[in-house]
């Protein structure tokens, strides 16, 4: 052990200041700080039997330990205090209002609201949880999900006065906000097992490549088409845009905007909408065309950190548990779901024989002899118009010719008799000329009476 120290107050109760400087100070020293007149007050926790020292330490370490467990608390929830209390100032409510005249979809006005001087104290809790949630990046996904769902649903009570629909608009710009900057550490995360998933799943949807419309029994609006184009191939470019995206609703947009394709198409194959067995069909279709990269993982991914009324309440919802059912029927599909025999199935999956290429080479020869047959016909009625033309031009010329002719002779039978009819007047000049006048009403008559009726076709 070391030297004791030296009281250098030079106090005659040694014993008392070796007792006192465990906590460091002498008594004789507090002897002389209390102020005079004062009666010295113990306010050391009362000895029951147990050390002085090990007393403080006890309660040493229980206030350290308190404020480890306050600490963590405030990394993941930020200040306990905010949610409940409500702040009344000015800024405050003008923060307030102008969230509440702001536009469904409207984004960039989202942002700017909220880094105005008004929105700070919201500012701040999305800075402080990205931060945390960036800084313990190395957390389970399930429990960065439990930690996402807890701050949206603390971050929603700042508008509990709104109205329902105006809170989901909101929380939809701080889902995009939050989940744009988490999205590198929490997707496909290290603790979870969504990558080898994927690579099954794939797997899976690429030895399945054989299966056709028509085991499906998905009803195509025009068979003819599937030699030209894929009357899904918007359905496709959707559901393949899905892993582009970052936040779970725009994921989520994807699938609504491929469920949309699908529902398009099958309603052009009859005047009826398509009923919800026709549209698993198309989307399970669809899923098998497109494999889509990672898509258990973006499914996954929705799911954690997705808004809670986005998958359990409209369209979107609806749309998105489809493309579950349609994973899931994919990844336990077997012989008799397909109207096949175990052994058929095993075949086509081992590679062992192909139906679906004969019956694709079939669909497509069968479509190509339709077309040529098609055209066929066109040109033989094309052929027979020529020829009817040609007939009725010929027939045209001929009575062209023909009135021709006529005109010809009667034009010079009239002149003949305009002649003849000169020579007499010549001869009966001597008896006097007749006036022109009568002579030309006499040409007229004559002109007339030889020309006969006039061909307006001519």
């Amino acid at each position: 052990m070391g030297e004791l120290p030296i009281c250098r107050c030079r106090c005659t109760n040694h014993e008392e200041f070796v007792t006192e400087t465990h906590s460091g100070i002498s008594s004789c020293w507090r002897d002389r700080a209390r102020p005079p007149g004062g009666q010295r007050q113990d306010s050391r926790p009362s000895n029951d039997g147990s050390p002085l020292t090990f007393s403080k330490f006890e309660e040493k370490k229980n206030t350290e330990k308190a404020r480890r467990i306050n600490t963590m608390r405030r990394f993941f929830w930020g200040s306990p205090s905010p949610p409940k209390r409500h702040d009344t100032s000015e800024s405050h409510t003008y923060a307030l209002k102008a969230y509440q005249s702001l536009e469904p979809g409207d984004f960039p006005g989202f942002l700017k609201i909220l880094r105005s001087p008004a929105s700070q104290r919201l500012h701040s809790q999305c800075t402080a949880f990205l931060k945390t949630i960036e800084a313990y990046h190395a957390l389970p996904v399930q429990k960065q999900s439990d930690h996402v769902q807890d701050f949206y649903q603390s971050f929603a009570e700042h508008f509990n006065g709104f109205p329902e629909t105006q809170v989901t608009h909101i929380m939809e710009h701080v889902e995009k906000l939050v989940m744009t900057r988490l999205h590198k550490w929490v997707f496909c995360h290290d603790s979870c097992d969504d990558e080898q998933k994927d690579l099954a799943l794939q797997r899976r949807i690429r030895a399945l490549n054989w299966v056709t419309p028509q085991m499906l029994n998905v009803p195509f609006p025009n068979e003819k088409t599937t030699v030209t184009n894929d009357p899904f191939l918007p359905a496709l470019t959707a559901l393949i845009e899905m892993d582009a995206k970052r936040a779970p609703q725009d994921k989520i947009a994807c699938v609504s905007k491929c469920s949309q394709h699908v529902f398009e198409v099958l309603s052009t194959s009859n005047s009826e909408p398509a009923n919800a067995d026709d549209f698993l069909s198309g989307l399970i279709y669809v899923v098998l065309k497109a494999n889509p990269p990672r898509l258990h993982s973006n499914m996954q991914y929705v799911i954690r950190f997705g808004l809670p009324h986005s998958l359990m309440a409209g369209e979107s919802g609806y749309y998105f548990t489809n493309l579950s059912c349609a994973v899931a029927f994919i990844e336990k599909l077997d012989g008799p779901a397909l109207n096949l025999s175990s052994e058929e199935f095993e075949a086509y999956m081992l590679r062992q024989s192909a139906p679906s290429v004969g019956n694709k080479r079939q669909q497509v020869t069968s479509d190509t002899q339709h077309l040529l047959e098609e055209l066929n016909g066109r040109q033989e009625k094309l052929d027979q118009g020529m020829d009817d033309l040609n007939v009725q031009l010929k027939k045209w010329v001929q009575a062209v010719h023909s009135q021709l002719d006529e005109a010809t002779t009667q034009l010079a039978t009239v002149q003949k008799e305009i002649a003849a009819q000169n020579e007499v007047f010549s001869s009966s000049s001597y008896n006097g000329s007749p006036q022109r006048g009568d002579k030309d009403l006499l040409m007229q008559e004559l002109t007339d009476e030889h020309e006969g009726p006039k061909d307006t076709d001519c």
